[in-house]
């Protein structure tokens, strides 16, 4: 080999290496680095039920059906024996009323029905009956004992009976009879009720009549109260 050709060899093996390390070694592996985002989690808060607003089931029961509840309601709450149960007339998607008879034929006591859950499980709000009507306390009102209550009403020798009520308690608060218009024709009331201290926020004030012929419950109007300070 020449000196020239030596010399060239020696420029290109010097060249080579350069170009070497300018690459990071050539024959070395590539290192690539990849960036990852943190894992992001979702939480689904749970929506509480409001039942505020609901006589009848308490506690974990659920109907799938407007007449079941009405049914159970008419049965377990108010008490009726062997009562007539209409079908179910909707008000709009969510709610409706069913038709309570103790005789066909008989007073209708109106069931007021409704869905408070995502699930279609109903509720019963609250009844009335055309002779029994509540006009004060309203619907949701807070009360105390006594608390005075007006309407109207029509009931056989002019009596019908009131209970005050409180969630997840059978037996009544207070109540006793009370007197208004009688054989069919509407007359005014007013009852003081005196009442037990309740335990519960919430409860009902509940209007019935019974059978003259076998003292069976005939009708109720059933409104839906709150207790003040519990």
């Amino acid at each position: 080999m020449t000196r020239r050709q030596w010399t060239t060899a020696i420029v290109g093996t010097l060249i080579a290496a350069l170009l070497i390390a300018a690459c990071g070694g050539g024959s070395d592996s590539e290192t690539t680095t990849t960036s990852r985002k943190p894992a992001t989690t979702t939480t689904t808060k749970a929506v509480a039920l409001d039942l505020s607003t609901a006589v009848f089931p308490v506690g974990d029961v659920r109907y799938s059906s407007p007449v079941e509840a009405a049914t159970a309601f008419a049965n377990e709450y108010v008490g009726f024996t062997s009562p007539i149960v209409g079908q179910f007339v909707a008000g709009d998607s969510r709610s409706g009323e069913v038709p309570v008879q103790a005789t066909n034929p008989g007073v209708v006591t109106t069931v007021l029905v409704r869905q408070l859950d995502s699930a279609g499980h109903w509720w019963v709000l609250g009844s009335s009956s055309p002779n029994l009507v509540l006009t004060s306390p309203s619907a949701g009102a807070a009360i105390t004992s006594a608390v005075t209550l007006k309407g109207q009403s029509t009931a056989f020798e002019a009596t019908f009976n009131v209970e005050i009520r409180q969630d997840r308690t059978a037996p009544p608060l207070g109540g006793g009879p009370a007197m208004g218009g009688s054989n069919g024709d509407m007359g005014p009331f007013t009852d003081v009720v005196s009442f037990t201290q309740p335990t519960q926020p919430r409860g009902a004030i509940v209007l019935k009549t019974y059978s003259m012929k076998d003292g069976s419950v005939a009708e109720a109007s059933v409104i839906r109260i709150a207790f003040a300070g519990v």
